[in-house]
């Protein structure tokens, strides 16, 4: 399922994927928050875990439970060249956003949660960064793959959150694989006029900037850059329940006729 926005994003929250109506089968809120320079939000989690990746600007964050209050200035230059700052709370945690100088965009996540578990800010060194698909496929799906947390890392979470850049003419979430779990794909581009193409099932899609793609149980989801055109997205992965996302349930499930491309180059085709 796509989800397109071509304006601007308005200033507030903005829910692209709620977990009602066509949607609520993806089990967790996805939107994104933009704010103007010297302007708040804030929101109560209730019942649910929430996670607010900043996708860039300056601003103050702050996170309180009771008595105990929490806050750090974060900024970010761009998706593109910089770590993500990630704050992850879980249930009954009150969280404030005040934007800074130059204002702020968030992207924001929420699902339910009855576990009890220690809020983190998440900073940029610790987000995991790795160039994966180097030294095979010719460097066909040579691709940046950021993982904020997943099950190594925050077991307490029912989410995996992580952040890809697509290298401009080249694949990525290759070799073609699915999973059970439910997955959000959001795209941003720079240029901003780029473009790529992802296949969900046996659908294919064109991905504009600020396009969101909802990925449903056993969707294979490959996807390719457009020449010329860097792809950023993020990736937000539910746990089920009896099946977390991850090497314990052996997710995800490559397609078995394309696993050969993971391996040996010599059956891949060249021009003479």
């Amino acid at each position: 399922m796509q989800i397109k926005h071509k304006p601007p994003f308005n200033y507030g929250l903005t829910l692209l994927s709620p977990r009602s109506g066509a949607t609520a089968d993806m089990l967790m809120d996805f939107g994104v928050l933009k704010l103007s320079s010297g302007s708040s939000y804030e929101s109560f989690s209730g019942s649910d875990e929430q996670c607010w990746l900043m996708a860039c600007g300056n601003a103050e964050i702050s996170w309180e439970y009771g008595a105990k209050r929490e806050s750090k200035q974060i900024s970010r230059q761009n998706l593109f060249d910089a770590n993500p700052w990630t704050l992850s709370v879980p249930k009954g945690f009150k969280v404030s956003i005040k934007a800074l100088s130059g204002g702020a965009e968030f992207y924001y996540m929420a699902t339910e949660n009855s576990k009890e578990f220690s809020a983190k800010l998440w900073t940029p060194q610790e987000c995991a960064s790795e160039l994966r698909g180097k030294g095979t496929m010719r460097e066909t799906s040579t691709r940046v793959v950021r993982t904020v947390f997943d099950d190594t890392n925050r077991p307490e979470s029912n989410l995996v959150i992580g952040e890809v850049i697509g290298v401009p003419g080249k694949w990525s979430s290759y070799p073609p694989h699915h999973h059970p779990q439910p997955e959000i794909y959001h795209y941003r581009f720079l240029p901003e006029q780029g473009f790529g193409l992802t296949a969900i099932g046996e659908t294919a899609y064109i991905i504009q900037d600020k396009d969101t793609i909802l990925i449903r149980e056993g969707e294979v989801h490959p996807q390719v850059t457009a020449p010329g055109y860097a792809m950023w997205y993020l990736w937000v992965i539910r746990h089920i329940e009896g099946a977390h996302y991850g090497p314990a349930t052996k997710t995800p499930i490559f397609i078995e006729e394309h696993k050969w491309t993971m391996g040996s180059e010599e059956k891949i085709w060249q021009p003479k």
